[in-house]
């Protein structure tokens, strides 16, 4: 991966990872694009930059986040990120064979993005405004949530876990804040194992070109995704998620295009 290659992947990754709009998604469909080969220092870049997107939560919402007095709120979280946990380990291959395919990727976008034009209507009269009014069987029941966006890819871990969040009473904005902080540890989780598999299966792609340029897409990535978050959480307040259904539908569509004309190969 050139340093030219590994800025792009990590702007992709800032911009979409709290959107709904899928980054595993764009990330799978630009590599071919930029002539980006699967290798494991590639795979493993991809996940790993995805928790420094993450750690722009942190710094944004560094007073609720490290709030030591609220230890309710890390159980909640402790609670939602089990679901992810499980089925990750026991669906691996599942997992792996699904990212794999682009066609189900592209098709699972197109699906998300129906999902999203009716949202914003579904759920009415949300009652839980707070982090604080989250019990832990809702924290569990927008865990489960997570778990789709991992066993079916293109589907958006932020989408799986907004919408779930909003079917279970939470305002869009709590919904949003709430799966911003449940990112945190799960992609905390899968970033070291990640790390770990990549080291000690293939150790030789550790070399210090290679972690510079994990150091430059982790640091794009954290920059561009504390600008993402500032906008959505806006968005969120005056637009809502339709708009989001129509771009899912749209670049859906135009990667089975890419697919079809032989562009790119699924």
């Amino acid at each position: 991966m050139t340093t030219f290659q590994a800025i792009i992947i990590a702007i992709i990754e800032g911009l979409t990872e709290f959107l709904p709009i899928s980054s595993t998604a764009h990330m799978k469909f630009a590599h071919p694009l930029l002539g980006i080969t699967a290798s494991p220092f590639n795979d493993m870049f991809e996940v790993v930059i995805q928790l420094a997107a993450i750690l722009a939560v942190v710094v944004l919402f560094w007073k609720k986040f490290f709030d030591f007095k609220s230890f309710g709120f890390y159980i909640k979280l402790i609670v939602a990120v089990i679901p992810a946990l499980v089925v990750g380990f026991f669906l691996k291959k599942h997992i792996d064979a699904a990212l794999g395919n682009l066609t189900f990727i592209a098709c699972v976008m197109i699906a998300g993005g129906v999902v999203l034009l009716f949202i914003d209507t579904a759920f009415k009269k949300p009652s839980i405004d707070t982090n604080e009014k989250i019990t832990n069987k809702t924290a569990f029941i927008i865990g489960c949530g997570q778990v789709l966006s991992i066993v079916f890819p293109g589907l958006s871990r932020s989408a799986a876990t907004i919408i779930t969040g909003m079917s279970q009473k939470l305002t869009r904005i709590t919904a949003a804040e709430f799966s911003f902080f449940l990112a945190v540890p799960t992609m905390l989780a899968a970033s070291a194992k990640s790390f770990l598999d990549t080291y000690s299966e293939h150790p030789e792609v550790m070399d210090s070109a290679n972690l510079h340029t994990l150091l430059l897409g982790s640091v794009v990535a954290f920059i561009v995704s504390v600008l993402a978050i500032k906008f959505f959480i806006d968005f969120l307040k005056k637009h809502g998620f339709r708009v989001w259904g129509i771009y899912r539908i749209v670049a859906g569509v135009i990667m089975l295009l890419l697919i079809w004309f032989g562009v790119i190969a699924h």
